[in-house]
């Protein structure tokens, strides 16, 4: 089902709850975005690869597919389409594989779809990057980061980084050695508070380190949180 309003691009929500689904769709439409809705995971997945939405809102817990095999698949075919998923209050295992699998955001049902379409339309902004450029790019150690083309290198050989991986190494990256907290890194970075769990940060930061191997620059201080060293 698809509820027509392309204004700000189609979101594709897979979520088998008609109910979360519909309210879902009632806000992403009024907040200007046109809506498909799937219920099941295979259809859902067949949806992502034939629509190419500007987002996916996946559920993890999925007839037929879980969100998370969705996610997976699609990063596995170099399909980094911006994700969030929709996941039950205890399910922090899924929440943490998830995240690991490449998604960009989480929300815990319940959830305010008020904040669903906030945190998408800020996983958006972080994947178009800002507005008329963002300046030279930024070297330090074996790591090069390129915040006009978005991209990142390492030893010279391109490191594909989901919108949200990106955001939080440039940001580390942007004044080398100083140490931030997990808690100002989710407002500069996911833009919300540190009552919304700083797990999150300490995944992120874990993918983006495997993903740049030996040349990572990014440095854990115990206790406070982490920094960018060459």
């Amino acid at each position: 089902m698809t509820a027509e309003n392309p204004q700000r691009g189609l979101v594709l929500v897979v979520e088998d709850e008609p109910s979360i689904a519909d309210l879902v769709r009632l806000y992403l439409s009024r907040d200007g975005f046109g809506v498909h809705v799937e219920r099941d995971g295979s259809a859902g997945l067949s949806a992502a690869r034939r629509l190419r939405p500007v987002a996916c809102v996946l559920d993890i817990a999925l007839p037929g597919l879980a969100g998370t095999e969705i996610c997976r698949r699609l990063r596995e075919a170099g399909d980094w389409t911006p994700v969030i998923f929709l996941t039950a209050r205890d399910d922090e295992v899924d929440r943490v594989v998830g995240l690991e699998l490449g998604a960009d955001d989480y929300l815990t049902k319940p959830f305010s779809p008020r904040e669903l379409v906030a945190r998408l339309r800020a996983v958006l902004r972080r994947a178009a990057g800002p507005p008329g450029g963002a300046g030279q790019p930024v070297v330090l150690g074996r790591v090069t980061v390129d915040p006009d083309r978005r991209s990142v290198t390492a030893d010279g050989v391109p490191v594909q980084l989901t919108s949200t991986e990106f955001d939080l190494l440039a940001h580390l990256m942007s004044r080398p050695g100083r140490v931030f907290s997990r808690e100002e890194l989710l407002a500069a970075v996911w833009g919300y508070a540190a009552h919304s769990g700083t797990r999150t940060v300490d995944v992120h930061v874990a993918q983006v380190r495997a993903k740049l191997g030996g040349a990572s620059v990014i440095r854990t201080h115990r206790g406070v949180g982490y920094a960018a060293d060459g």
